[in-house]
C-alpha cells in the first residue's frame, strides 16, 4: 500500500480507541483516514461505517478490498438503500444514510459489531445527528462497544465533549502548493479548456445540481479535445455511471460534480479544479411544510476543500468562478437546524426514543420536531399521545408506522409504497420521486405527473390506484384550482400557488403538489374529490357586503380548501358582532354623523368602538345598526338636554338643529315665525348661541345671525322694505315684536 499521511497515527487511534471507548479523528481530504482507520479496527471485533453518500460507500468498499487483498462482499461489504453486498463473513460494513438508524431499531445495543464508525461528520447530515444521538444510547449501555468520529473540518472539541470528553487525534494534510485564480462570471467550458491547458492531469468542476452538471458537460465537450473524456458525477446517477466518474482511467478526464466529490468520493489523477462557488442546499419551507432545494453560495470551509483536491498529487492549480473580494460564510449549516424532519424524527420513535428529549449532539429547533411529528400523524404513521399522559414517548407508531420504518426512504414515499401494496410501478415512482427527478416535458395532458415519470415502466396497477398511492403519501398538499383549467391553485397549506408549464395536470380541479418550488408546482397529480374527508366542519358568518347582511353556512374543509357550504341559520349575537365591525369599518351615516356630533357638542364621552355591538343588536342589516340603542338611558336624557334634535320656535313649528364639526350649532328658520323672540336661543353646556339662518317665504336665506336682538333694531327694517315689494300677502310688521310670528300668508296684508 502506498503511504499516506494517517498512517503514522493509526497507533494512537487505536489506542485511544481502546482505552477511552471512543475517538474523534480530523484529518484533510486525501490523508486515508477513510480507508485506513476502520481495517485497522477490527482485529477487535467487526465494524461498521456511517457515509453520507451511496457512491462513496461502494467506493471505499472496494478501496480497502484493494488495499488488503480482500474481496467485496466477503471481508469488507457496503450496504445502500435498496441494495447491499456483504454476507456473514464480512467483517467491516459501510453503509449510508438511514442503514445504521435501521440496525440500531431492531438492536439498540448493535450487538453485531465492536466499533461505529462516523465519517464525514463535518457535513453534518441528519442521518449523521441521529446515528450519533443513538449510537451513544447504545454506547453508554453496552460497555464493550467504541465510537470513533472522522471528519475533514470539524469543532473535535464539541464532539470530543458529546462522548464524555474522549481523546481527540489532528492529521495534518499533505497538501502540495495550489495556485488559486479568480475569474467571475467566466463559464464553466472557458475555464475548462484553459485549465486543461494549465495542467497535465484530469480537471475536476463543482457545479451546484444535476441540471447544471448535464448543461456544462455538454458544452465542455464542444470546447476540449477529443482525447478528453468528460464525466458526469451526481446522486441521480445509476450506480454504474458513478462507479465510471471515479474509476482509474489512462486518459484526461473532466469529471463534472456536486459538492459528492469534496471529500467523500477521491477523484483519480486530478490536477486542477474548476470551481462555481455554489451548492443546492435543501432548506424547510415551515409555510408550505415540503424541503426546497435552494442554490447557495458555499461556505469557506467548502471552498477551502474544493481546492484541495487539486494539491494531493502533485501542485495543483485551482480557478474559482468568483470575485476573490466576496466573502464567504465560515462553516457549513448542520441539515438538522434547515430541513423537514420527519424521517428523523420517525427513526427515534421506532427506536423508542421521545424526539423532544433525546439527547441529541445538536438539539433541533422544537416547531420543527413539531411540524414533524404533526406530518407523520397525518400520514397515519404515528399516534401522538396525550399531553397529560405519564407515558415516556410523545408518540408511538402505528401499524402503518411500523411498516414504513422498514421502508428506506422518505415517510412520505414510504405511506405511498405501502398504498400501492407491492406494486413495482409505484416503487419505482417513489425511488425516481426519492431522487427528485421530474417528469419529461411533453405537451401532453396526464392525470398525473408522477406516471409520466414513468412512462418506461409497465403499469401493474390502475391509474386511479396510483393517484391514491401518491395522494396518500401527500395528503397536506393538496390544492384547488381558483377557477376551471386555471394554473393559479389554492393550497391546502393556505398559500397560493401556479401550477408550472411543465406539469401536463391541466384539467383536474383537485391536484397534489408533488413537487412546489418558489410557488411553482412542477409535479403534480391529480385527486378525486371524493378522497377528501373534511378536516373541519364548523359554522360561519360572514358579513355580505353587496347586501349588507350576514349569512351564515355550515362549512366542509379540508385544511384550507373549502370543500362545501350548506346554508344554516344565522346566530343573532354572532351576526351583531359582524355587523358592529363592518359599521365601524365604513363611513358614518348621515344619521350617525349627526348623533355624534350632538354626543361631542354635549360633552358626552363615548367608545364607540365599545358601544357597536350593542348598537347592531337585533339589527338585520348594516343599515339598521344604530348608536342610539346602545346609549344608557340616563346619557339620552343629557343628551337631549344639552343637545337636543330641534328647536320650538314662536310660531310652534319646530326646526332641526344642526351640529358642525367645529363645534357651532345652527337652524333654519323663515323668519316671520320668530316675531316677538328678542333674544337668541342657546344651547348645551356653554349656553352656545345658535346661528340663526332667516328664511324669505322662498325658503331663501336673506340674514344669517348669532344675535337676533340686534338684528331686530338695525337690520330688520331693510330687509322689511324688500321683502314687503316681493312678497305683499305676507305680513311685514313695523313693529316685530309686538307682531304674531306665522309661516304662512295673511288673507290681507297689513302694515
Amino acid at each position: 500500500m502506498d503511504s499516506l499521511p494517517i498512517d503514522a497515527f493509526v497507533p494512537r487511534i487505536l489506542d485511544d480507541v481502546r482505552r477511552a471507548r471512543a475517538a474523534v479523528v480530523t484529518a484533510a481530504p486525501g490523508a486515508g483516514k477513510t480507508t485506513r482507520v476502520p481495517p485497522a479496527l477490527i482485529d477487535d471485533g467487526p465494524v461498521i461505517v456511517l457515509q453520507p453518500r451511496r457512491v462513496a460507500a461502494r467506493a471505499i468498499a472496494a478501496r480497502i478490498a484493494a488495499e488488503r487483498g480482500w474481496t467485496v462482499g466477503r471481508e469488507v461489504g457496503w450496504q445502500v438503500r435498496q441494495d447491499r453486498k456483504f454476507t456473514a463473513a464480512t467483517r467491516l460494513l459501510v453503509v449510508t444514510e438511514g442503514i445504521l438508524t435501521a440496525r440500531l431499531q431492531t438492536d439498540a445495543l448493535l450487538s453485531e459489531f465492536r466499533t461505529i464508525v462516523l465519517d464525514e461528520f463535518h457535513e453534518r447530515s441528519i442521518h449523521a445527528d441521529v446515528a450519533i444521538a443513538l449510537a451513544k444510547q447504545a454506547w453508554r449501555a453496552r460497555t464493550d462497544l467504541r465510537i470513533v468520529v472522522m471528519s475533514a473540518t470539524l469543532d473535535s472539541a464539541a464532539v470530543a465533549a458529546f462522548l464524555d470528553g474522549c481523546p481527540v487525534v489532528d492529521v495534518p494534510g499533505r497538501l502540495y502548493p495550489l495556485d488559486i485564480s479568480y475569474r467571475p462570471g467566466e463559464s464553466v467550458a472557458d475555464a475548462a479548456a484553459e485549465m486543461l491547458r494549465a495542467s497535465e492531469g484530469s480537471l475536476l468542476c463543482f457545479l451546484p445540481g444535476a441540471r447544471e452538471i448535464d448543461r456544462a458537460v455538454a458544452d465542455i465537450r464542444g470546447s476540449v479535445d477529443a482525447g478528453v473524456d468528460v464525466c458526469p458525477l451526481h446522486g441521480s446517477l445509476s450506480a454504474e455511471a458513478q462507479d465510471a466518474a471515479i474509476r482509474p482511467s489512462d486518459r484526461r478526464r473532466v469529471i463534472v460534480a456536486t459538492n459528492i466529490a469534496e471529500t467523500s468520493v477521491t477523484v483519480p489523477g486530478v490536477t486542477a479544479v474548476v470551481d462555481s462557488g455554489l451548492h443546492k442546499v435543501a432548506r424547510y419551507d415551515a409555510e408550505r411544510g415540503i424541503d426546497t432545494l435552494e442554490t447557495e453560495r458555499i461556505t469557506a470551509d467548502a471552498a477551502d476543500q474544493r481546492a484541495g483536491r487539486a494539491g494531493r498529487l502533485a501542485p495543483g492549480v485551482v480557478r474559482r468562478l468568483w470575485d476573490a473580494r466576496d466573502r464567504l460564510r465560515p462553516h457549513r449549516e448542520p441539515e438538522i437546524h434547515r430541513v423537514d424532519l420527519s424521517s428523523a424524527v420517525l427513526d427515534v420513535i421506532a427506536w423508542g426514543g421521545d424526539p423532544r428529549t433525546l439527547e441529541w449532539f445538536e438539539a433541533p429547533h422544537a416547531q420543527a420536531i413539531d411540524a414533524a411529528l404533526s406530518l407523520l400523524e397525518r400520514l397515519g404513521l404515528i399516534q401522538l399521545r396525550n399531553p397529560q399522559s405519564a407515558a415516556r414517548n410523545a408518540a408511538r407508531l402505528t401499524a402503518l408506522g411500523e411498516q414504513a420504518r422498514r421502508i428506506p426512504m422518505h415517510p412520505r414515499l414510504a405511506r405511498a409504497a405501502i398504498e400501492g401494496r407491492g406494486s413495482r410501478a409505484i416503487q419505482i415512482a417513489c425511488d425516481r420521486l426519492a431522487e427528485r427527478r421530474q417528469a419529461p416535458a411533453s405537451n401532453a395532458t396526464t392525470t398525473s405527473d408522477v406516471l409520466t415519470m414513468i412512462d418506461d415502466v409497465r403499469l401493474d396497477v390502475g391509474e386511479s390506484d396510483f393517484r391514491r398511492a401518491i395522494f396518500e403519501g401527500y395528503p397536506d398538499r393538496v390544492a384547488r384550482r381558483r377557477e376551471p383549467r386555471s394554473p393559479n391553485v389554492l393550497m391546502s397549506s393556505g398559500t397560493g400557488a401556479t401550477i408550472g408549464r411543465e406539469s401536463g395536470v391541466r384539467e383536474a380541479e383537485f391536484i397534489v403538489a408533488v413537487d412546489v418550488t418558489n410557488g411553482i408546482v412542477r409535479t403534480a397529480s391529480a385527486v378525486d374529490r371524493d378522497w377528501l374527508q373534511p378536516t373541519s366542519s364548523q359554522l360561519e358568518h360572514r358579513f355580505d357586503p353587496e347586501r349588507g347582511s350576514v349569512r351564515a353556512a355550515m362549512v366542509d374543509r379540508y385544511d384550507a380548501i373549502v370543500l362545501a357550504e350548506t346554508p344554516a341559520k344565522v346566530d343573532s349575537d354572532v351576526a351583531a358582532a359582524l355587523l358592529a365591525d363592518a359599521w365601524l369599518a365604513r363611513e358614518r351615516s348621515d344619521a350617525d354623523a349627526r348623533l355624534l356630533l350632538r354626543l361631542r357638542f354635549a360633552g358626552i364621552e363615548i367608545d364607540l368602538a365599545a358601544l357597536a355591538p350593542a348598537a347592531a343588536q337585533g339589527a338585520k342589516s348594516i343599515d339598521e345598526v344604530r348608536v342610539e340603542r346602545a346609549l344608557a338611558p340616563d346619557v339620552v336624557r343629557r343628551l337631549d338636554r344639552e343637545a337636543p334634535e330641534t328647536l320650538v320656535v314662536p310660531s310652534g313649528r319646530t326646526k332641526t338643529i344642526d351640529y358642525h364639526e367645529d363645534g357651532s350649532v345652527s337652524a333654519s328658520v323663515k323668519l316671520q315665525e320668530l316675531f316677538g323672540l328678542a333674544e337668541t336661543p342657546r344651547i348645551g353646556p356653554r349656553r352656545e348661541p345658535i346661528v340663526l339662518s332667516l328664511l324669505a317665504p322662498n325658503g331663501r336665506p336673506v340674514q344669517v345671525t348669532r344675535d337676533l336682538r340686534s338684528f331686530w333694531n338695525r337690520t330688520y327694517p331693510e330687509v322689511r322694505k324688500e321683502l314687503r315689494g316681493r312678497y305683499p300677502k305676507h305680513p311685514w310688521p313695523e313693529d316685530p315684536w309686538r307682531a304674531t310670528p306665522s309661516a304662512r300668508p295673511s288673507r290681507r296684508a297689513k302694515d
